[in-house]
This record gives structure tokens, sequence and C-alpha cells, in this order.
């Protein structure tokens, strides 16, 4: 909406951009390691940031995720137990300075003016739906419209920016869930090294999500922490671990059979390759790495008969009821005797506009 300055001229709109969380369906964790996956944008929750023209330049600590004003010690302290230490006020500033330093590096002019950035966010903690992404992919589309820059940012770029404004905090990930952030719908990513080295990036190539079967989020309310997790498996990969290595190779191409399971709509296939997935990634990492939560969150799954795997690296998981209705019934009663959150899957649409496609790369 337009408002009015101090002057008294009208102020320039103000700029709001949403990111939904992500489902990493197969393939996951191999995009960390030059495998492929598909992934998809959740429109069961999203962060939001606003943009607005201002004098100074002001990032908006959030009322609760960054809160520094209590009560007593013991709200502090629970606070701290129950929200960590961190909220989104250094996710914003990393992509700034991040966003920054690119247009610098390659010629961008950026325009004098200042702005007011704040954020929201409804996506639960530590649940591997990639929230911190979320709220960095929603700041740069403020960034890139506030600067009139978005024709001169590629979109397959734009995933590793947000990338690497998290990486200036030491937070663990992988690609696939800002491109799934970064593009919206289903997406299938392959990140051979052979791309890597020569582009920098994967190729990402959207799937109609008219192709998904219905599928369904689980996840606790009280979930462990998902960027933990990755850190002895990449190791012993770097090392050479043979069970690593060739365990990560199918887990890469459970993703390319995935891809051609949804296109033939062969959902008998993707409920095997969805508990394939997991179990592979349950052999590398084991069980104490992955949790006795989380592994039990994809056992409920099982005990009914659905295929089901981990979202991303633990907190909630995806599952499917080949067996239609009557198993979804048996699920959902399944999780609320083990006092686990179920929802049907929303899956959010392809977001990108007229102006990003324009910048796309032609394969």
């Amino acid at each position: 909406m337009d408002e009015k300055g101090e002057n008294g001229s009208a102020a320039s709109m103000t700029i709001e951009h949403k990111a939904c969380a992500r489902v990493g369906l197969l393939g996951n964790p191999s995009d960390v390691y030059y495998g492929r996956t598909i992934s998809f944008s959740l429109a069961n929750f999203w962060a939001s940031v606003k943009l607005q023209p201002s004098d100074d330049l002001l990032i908006v600590p959030h009322p609760i995720h960054d809160l520094v004003h209590f009560k007593s010690l013991s709200h502090l302290v629970n606070r701290l137990q129950n929200g960590g230490y961190y909220g989104g006020v250094r996710l914003v500033m990393s992509i700034c300075k991040v966003f920054h330093n690119y247009c610098k590096d390659n010629k961008i002019d950026l325009h004098e003016g200042n702005f007011t950035l704040s954020y929201d966010t409804n996506i639960p903690r530590q649940t591997g739906l990639s929230g911190s992404s979320a709220i960095v992919c929603a700041a740069l589309s403020c960034l890139l419209d506030f600067y009139k820059v978005r024709h001169l940012v590629k979109v397959e770029v734009r995933p590793n920016l947000v990338l690497n404004a998290e990486k200036e905090l030491g937070i663990v990930a992988g690609l696939q869930d800002r491109v799934a952030q970064v593009y919206g719908g289903l997406v299938y990513m392959d990140f051979s090294k052979k791309y890597m080295d020569k582009l920098g990036h994967g190729i990402y190539t959207p799937i109609d999500i008219s192709l998904l079967p219905p599928l369904y989020l689980i996840y606790a309310e009280n979930p462990s922490d998902s960027g933990k997790v990755h850190s002895t498996v990449q190791q012993r990969w770097l090392n050479g671990d043979k069970l690593v290595i060739s365990s990560m190779e199918e887990v890469a191409t459970i993703a390319s059979d995935g891809r051609t399971a949804l296109l033939q709509k062969d959902y008998a296939k993707l409920a095997g390759l969805m508990n394939r997935n997991f179990d592979l990634r349950r052999l590398m990492f084991g069980e104490e790495a992955l949790g006795a939560l989380n592994i039990e969150m994809v056992e409920v799954a099982r005990r009914v008969g659905a295929a089901s795997k981990f979202t991303g690296s633990g907190g909630a998981v995806v599952a499917f009821c080949p067996n239609g209705p009557s198993q979804v019934k048996l699920l959902e009663d399944a999780c609320e005797k083990a006092g686990f959150t179920i929802q049907p899957v929303k899956v959010a649409p392809p977001c990108l506009n007229d102006i990003d496609l324009k910048t796309m790369s032609s394969k």
C-alpha cells in the first residue's frame, strides 16, 4: 500500500515476499554429495519478510523469536530451552551482506536508499522443514525488488546466495532446500559434479505438482536438532568410506527413479523408493545420530503400511498411504496415540514470475 512520508510525498510501496517450508521427497541428503534429489515447496508453513523504505537501515527483531525482554530468569531459561538462542535477525543481516557482496563482485549497481526489514514465520522449529532458509529466501526476494535487480540475478544462482548466507552463520545444509524455496512447486535437481564444477550450481527441472499422490506430514513438538546430523557421514565420504559412497550413489539413483515413477504415476514404486531412501540414511548415519524420536515417527507410519522418510535431516516425516483413505485413518490414529502431529501436505505451486524465467539459462 502507498504510505505518506514525513515530507508529505507518497513513499514507495511496501514490498513483501513469502517463502514456504520445504519437503525433501527423494534423494536427500545426496545433494551435498553430487547426487540428485526431488523436493517440493510445502504450503502448510511459510516465512514472510516485509521491506519498507526508511531513512536508516533497520532490521526489526521478531517479538517472539528474537525476544530479549523477559519476565524472569526462569522465563529466559524456558525460552532458550524451547526456542534456542537464535532468532531470524542474524539470518536477515547475513543475506543483506551476501547480496551486497554478490552485486559488488558482479558489477551490479545498487541505488542509494535505506529500508526497514521485518519478518514473521510459522514454520515449526527444528523440524527439518527449512525454516531458516525460508526467512533468508523471502528476504532475498525483497532485496531483489527494492533494488530493482531481479532481472540481473539468475534464478539458478539465488539458492547459492541463500545457502551462503546460512554458511556465514555456521548452518550445515545443502542446496536442495533453497532450490525448492526459490522455485516453488516440485523440482528435480541434479547436482552432478560436472554441473557443480562448471556452473557452480545444479540443473533444476520443475515437475508438474499434480503428479504427486496425497502425502502427509508428521512432526513432533519437541524434535531434535536437524543441523547436527550430517557431520560424521560427510567426513567418512571425504575419507573414501565405501559404504557411504555406494549408499549415497544409490540414494541419488532413488531420485532419478522417483522422477520416472512420478511421470508414469507408478505410486507403488514411489512408496518403495521412499522407504529405501530412509533405510539407506539409517544405514549410513546410524540410529544414535538419527535419534529415537525421529526413527519412531518413521516407524509409526510403517507399522500401518505407509511409506515414510525424513523431510530433511530429522524432526519431521513425509508419509504416503498407497492403500488410500482407510490407511490414512489408521495412520492418523497411530500418530495421535504416539503424540505426533499429522496433517495433509499442501504443495505450493511454482513461484517464479516472468522476470525470473527470463534470467534462466537455456538448457
